[in-house]
């Protein structure tokens, strides 16, 4: 895809709100930053209190939210989470460069048929991924096809059993060029914010956007 044909957020068009433990915005034909994160990444005690915190200010802050209450929203708890993501709690289990693996093989599998992927980062408990999805895929749809054969691969390769991802996800429908840009800086520093050495994390990014600084 040509980063000229790129769509971003279109405010004036439909915008299909569902949940699952936390709201999520989506938009056909639009992109996606998104955050998947393994079920023991953020300790219990971490996640009340984030818990106690967001039904708060959703009290406050009935939908429809308009920018700048979801921006709030995100600055606030998208941003503690992933702050809490990079500490590197839990197990980590996607340090191991051949769980890494397979969950960029699983990202790019269906890259040009279900979604196109611009980039992605895998951390040792925590994915971020750039993408747009075919009409046909809903980011629910995607996400349950991602989590769900990483999971039984990931499982028999380290002779484990259990949930390995936390069920909820994050994502923000990407608003315009020079927000798409600051989404791929994010994922290409969030290794070094996280102190990260070579081989404890899994870059990628496609052709198209390697030239944005």
């Amino acid at each position: 895809m040509e980063i000229n044909s790129l769509q971003f957020l279109n405010p004036d068009s439909e915008i299909d709100l569902t949940h699952h433990k936390v709201p999520h915005w989506q938009q056909a034909g639009a992109m996606y930053f998104i955050t998947f994160r393994l079920a023991d990444s953020v300790p219990q005690h971490l996640l009340v209190q984030w818990k106690a915190e967001r039904d708060a200010w959703l009290l406050h802050h009935p939908e429809p939210w308009n920018a700048a209450d979801e921006m709030e929203y995100h600055k606030r708890f998208t941003g503690a989470m992933e702050r809490w993501l990079d500490l590197g709690h839990g197990s980590c289990i996607l340090r191991e460069q051949g769980h890494a693996r397979i969950v960029s093989e699983a990202l790019l599998h269906f890259d040009g048929a279900r979604c196109c992927v611009f980039a992605f980062v895998v951390m040792p408990n925590h994915v971020h991924a750039l993408v747009t999805l075919h009409p046909d895929w809903s980011l629910e749809k995607l996400l349950h096809s991602w989590k769900g054969f990483t999971a039984h691969e990931i499982n028999r390769s380290a002779d484990r059993h259990g949930e390995l991802w936390r069920r909820s996800y994050y994502d923000r429908l990407v608003r315009d060029q020079d927000h798409f840009a600051n989404c791929i800086r994010y994922i290409r520093r969030n290794p070094v914010k996280a102190k990260l050495r070579e081989g404890e994390f899994l870059l990628y990014e496609s052709s198209c956007i390697r030239g944005i600084p």
